[in-house]
């Protein structure tokens, strides 16, 4: 058996034991490969860790753990199912209620924590950029939710969620990213 595939079913394994363990894991490696991607889209010549390590506390602590808790939960409200109506439902849940506040929240997190200015700017800065954030999140992620909720499995919904939140996170980290570039 390839190392490959031996890998990938030990995955598996991790996911069925400790599911909310390995999709925030999952979820901050996927952030650091967003923002090692990003970092060079931006021109920045050396890696920046410290800023590296915040995105993978946000991947790792807050997003693996609310998809998880997510998914989870609109899997319960509407039963597991997978009928149009039902994902129609589901999606717009998704899109109205967790697409907003996860893109607020990333917004506040990146001004506040990662690039450390005052909340004075980062309000300001929320104020003037999130309503294109999140109209351009309303023409992508619609069409990722009707895909994850009517074709991929509970347990992998996390995962694929952060897989395609990993291009999503790029996006996100050029328009939101200060003008000036800091030193690590």
């Amino acid at each position: 058996m390839s190392i490959a595939k031996r890998g990938f079913q030990n995955y598996l394994l991790q996911l069925q034991q400790h599911p909310l363990r390995t999709k925030a894991l999952t979820a901050g490696v996927l952030s650091a490969i967003s923002d090692i991607i990003s970092q060079k889209l931006s021109g920045i010549q050396k890696l920046q860790i410290r800023r590296l390590v915040l995105k993978v506390l946000f991947g790792f602590a807050y997003l693996g753990p609310f998809g998880h808790y997510f998914h989870t939960l609109l899997d319960k409200l509407f039963k597991g199912k997978k009928d149009s109506k039902t994902v129609a439902k589901k999606v717009a849940v998704e899109q109205l209620t967790a697409s907003p506040w996860n893109n607020l929240m990333f917004m506040i997190y990146y001004g506040f924590v990662i690039e450390g200015r005052q909340w004075i700017h980062v309000k300001s800065k929320i104020k003037k950029e999130y309503p294109t954030v999140q109209y351009a999140a309303w023409t992508f992620w619609p069409v990722i939710g009707w895909i994850n909720h009517r074709h991929v499995p509970l347990q992998f919904r996390v995962i694929v969620q952060s897989s395609v939140a990993m291009f999503w996170g790029i996006f996100l980290t050029l328009r939101a990213r200060s003008k000036t570039l800091t030193k690590d």
